[in-house]
């Protein structure tokens, strides 16, 4: 069972976020929380669908072929920082920075329980619909109200950051599958790189 809000952040070490296994980190994300602060109200779930990017040699990602630009810049920073970018220009996209400096692999937040400031999230989201609430990786940052503005924010707080309660799964209680909306990623596209909990499996 997770437990009440959370009074004061205990942040997972940024040395976590350092490995140089982003599928396995990827997968082990799952069942973490992740809380934001951001305007003084406390919000935040439980972590239940991931997707690995891992460039250079990934045509998925935006540092394929280390490939750099003012936006992606942060992927290149050492692990343990966000990657928050616009997406269509509409939806604000959360990534965990991940690996060594000039390793640029990040894991995408597609989805998280929501756990914590219900209500403001129901507000920020205009809607009333828990299973919708965020569901996808533009309407959980909405609900968290994370934005561009957060994007190279350290994991360790005071805006954002990431807990370990406790919560694992096992492998065969894990999905994995092609990621989504990366055709142009050409085969790349088909590896099974986005996770998730199965949905027979009860997380409190």
């Amino acid at each position: 069972m997770i437990p009440p809000n959370p009074k004061k952040p205990k942040p997972i070490p940024l040395k976590t976020y350092q490995s140089d296994d982003v599928l396995r980190l990827s997968q082990a994300l799952l069942g973490k929380c992740l809380i934001s602060t951001i305007g003084g109200v406390l919000t935040g779930g439980m972590i239940t669908e991931t997707e690995a990017y891992r460039g250079p040699e990934d045509r998925g990602s935006h540092a394929y072929n280390n490939r750099r630009t003012k936006r992606n810049e942060v992927m290149f920073h050492r692990g343990g920082i966000s990657y928050v970018y616009r997406c269509y220009g509409i939806h604000s996209l959360f990534n965990v920075v991940t690996n060594q400096p000039e390793i640029p692999h990040a894991i995408l937040i597609r989805a998280i329980k929501p756990l914590w400031g219900l209500e403001a999230m129901y507000s920020r989201r205009k809607t009333d619909n828990l299973k919708k609430l965020t569901a996808g990786p533009g309407t959980l940052t909405q609900a968290l109200e994370i934005d561009t503005l957060h994007n190279g924010l350290p994991l360790t707080g005071p805006l954002i950051w990431i807990e370990d309660r406790g919560v694992q799964f096992s492998e065969a209680e894990i999905v994995a599958s092609p990621r989504v909306g990366i055709d142009y990623a050409g085969e790349d596209a088909l590896l099974p790189w986005r996770f998730r909990i199965m949905e027979t499996v009860r997380v409190e």
